[in-house]
């Protein structure tokens, strides 16, 4: 296995807050300067954690700039930059990627998001439909591979076309490709452009199926996939100390709060939010949907909202029957950021069964 942390762009604190649109979220007690940012960074660095996950979106400054800003006061951690696909031509984006492997000594990966709020995607100038958007997806994926491989090349989709493009030369280090979203054009652009396939927290038996679904689509393609998973984690000394925080985390989700959220979340077309969604219908009556999940998270944050609740043995366990059911990569967070990047990296992966394997970015 190997694990990554995030990286708070928008702030921090000792409550839920939001990755990007601020509906339903806690205000940020913590500013996401670069000096903040940098210790988070190093506090997972020291942790064991193989890369730091960024948001894209309109609550949150732009990933290219803060992360190449990290990379400056780092030195092994790799940065998993979200990229908007259809905000900028994937050519130019070969380019900035190209820029980014250098100033950071290799240690680029990408997450594409194709984007499932068509609020905020039209906000930005986009009004594609969700599936025309994972076409577009799987285009923007097509071009930006090409162009690492060095020009000239032409290329003529429904969504780009390109005459005489690519880098000057070939990028020596192309960065790995994660690609998220539940949907059956999800998985139809991941199987055959991805290089890991990212998942929302949900039931282990549930990530087993689609783990296997994704898989055999990549196998039509002739492709291994890698997959991933996206979770939130409160873990302690005892079981009763994780459940208490869980509580203290929900005592400070107010009901105009987690109201504001769930309207701005019934408003997307998002397969993967609806999934989220549907794990506790919108209201805090049954929070824990399976062993140590627990989908409290998800009352007022967009995106990933569960969490491993528990002792330290009990998360790593969880953890063990993810990898168990297919799961390769796992993305954690907690709140405050820095100081649960220390705890989870000391006390939660040394009880991993399969051992964490580190990956050079």
């Amino acid at each position: 296995m190997t694990f990554h942390w995030f990286l708070p762009t928008s702030g921090d604190g000792d409550q839920v807050g939001a990755a990007t649109v601020t509906a339903g979220a806690a205000r940020h007690a913590r500013a996401a300067t670069i000096g903040y940012l940098t210790e988070v960074a190093r506090a997972a660095e020291a942790g064991g954690f193989s890369a730091l996950l960024t948001p894209v979106g309109s609550g949150c400054p732009d990933p290219w700039i803060v992360c190449a800003a990290v990379t400056q006061h780092t030195e092994r951690i790799g940065l998993l930059v979200a990229v908007r696909a259809g905000f900028a031509l994937p050519t130019l984006v070969a380019q900035q990627a190209e820029a980014f492997q250098a100033v950071s000594g290799g240690r680029l990966a990408l997450n594409v998001v194709t984007g499932g709020d068509p609020t905020e995607q039209r906000a930005y100038g986009d009004f594609l439909d969700h599936d025309a958007r994972y076409a577009r997806t799987g285009e923007f994926i097509e071009v930006l591979r090409r162009s690492w491989r060095g020009g000239p090349f032409d290329f003529a989709g429904e969504h780009y076309r390109i005459d005489g493009g690519g880098l000057a030369s070939p990028l020596a280090d192309p960065p790995p490709v994660y690609l998220g979203g539940a949907s059956p054009a999800a998985e139809a652009v991941a199987a055959r452009q991805a290089d890991t396939y990212l998942m929302w927290g949900e039931p282990p038996a549930a990530i087993a199926t689609r783990v296997a679904r994704v898989r055999a689509r990549a196998a039509e393609q002739g492709r291994t996939l890698r997959t991933g998973l996206r979770l939130h984690v409160i873990a302690r000394h005892t079981a009763a100390e994780a459940w208490a925080e869980a509580d203290r985390l929900r005592a400070g989700m107010s009901p105009e709060r987690i109201a504001a959220a769930q309207a701005r979340f019934g408003r997307m077309d998002s397969v993967g939010q609806a999934r989220m969604t549907a794990l506790h219908g919108g209201g805090s009556g049954r929070l824990a949907v399976a062993t140590n999940l627990w989908a409290g998270i998800g009352l007022v944050r967009e995106g990933a909202g569960t969490a491993l609740v528990g002792s330290y043995a009990e998360v790593a366990a969880r953890l063990d029957e993810y990898a168990h059911s297919g799961v390769d990569e796992f993305i954690l967070s907690g709140w405050p950021h820095r100081e649960e990047a220390e705890r989870v990296g000391a006390e939660v992966l040394p009880r991993v069964t399969a051992l964490p394997v580190a990956v050079s970015y």
